[in-house]
């Protein structure tokens, strides 16, 4: 779980820095299960320990940073606690969102819910405002929900989209697939520009609103089954 080393444990145990039930757990060779409550049971320095896997998390990435492991400049890991980097399994973005859209971003170790998520069988919808360069057209709610349109460089219609205006530059869109930056494709194959790019859906689960920029929150079992809803 990235908390440290077998040596780095044993000087916490020693230390009284782990209590489990309400006790100091000072032997660090004894094994316990690691169980859905240890978050409740256990606290490290003083803190309740992180959840075993199957952590799944929310996180209101800001504009600026990058959702990858290993590219440079700021990252979307680097807003949450450095131990979560030597998890084991490892912890991933679920889809991405690109270095200049804000939004609501998942994060899990559970490979299979990541999977269920992304899956193009599931069709989870996203939603997205965005802010155009110029004033709509008038035709783009039809275009896009004709389920014909092409983006450059692709042989496959994208599948139909709900488009919302909220004025004559600002758009609510919510998408069935996960393409490369799809939703500034698809406002070029229609002749405009997206200036700003805000995801606030996934599935049925909308980003919270007392969720700041860069701030984060363990999901519970019913934000999860909000995605699905």
């Amino acid at each position: 779980m990235g908390y440290g080393s077998r040596k780095e444990i044993q000087q916490l145990a020693r230390a009284g820095q782990i209590v489990l039930d309400g006790a100091p757990f000072t032997d660090a060779e004894k094994r316990i299960a690691v169980t859905p409550d240890l978050p409740s049971r256990m606290r490290v320095q003083g803190r309740a320990v992180d959840p075993p896997p199957g952590m799944a998390l929310m996180m209101h990435k800001p504009l600026g940073v990058t959702c990858s492991h290993k590219e440079s400049g700021a990252l979307v890991y680097d807003l949450l606690p450095g131990r979560w980097r030597d998890r084991d399994p490892a912890l991933s973005t679920v889809g991405r969102l690109d270095k200049d859209t804000s939004g609501l971003l998942l994060f899990t170790d559970d490979g299979a819910l990541l999977h269920r998520i992304i899956s193009p069988k599931k069709h989870v919808a996203k939603r997205y405002v965005a802010t155009l360069a110029r004033p709509l057209a008038g035709d783009e709610a039809a275009r896009f929900a004709a389920g014909d349109l092409m983006l450059e460089g692709e042989d496959k219609p994208l599948l139909p989209a709900e488009l919302e205006p909220l004025d004559e530059t600002t758009v609510r869109l919510t998408i069935h697939e996960g393409r490369y930056h799809q939703v500034r494709r698809m406002f070029a194959a229609v002749g405009n520009h997206v200036v700003a790019l805000h995801r606030d859906r996934v599935g049925g689960l909308d980003l919270p609103a007392d969720l700041e920029p860069g701030a984060w929150r363990l999901m519970t079992a019913e934000d999860i089954a909000a995605v699905f809803a």
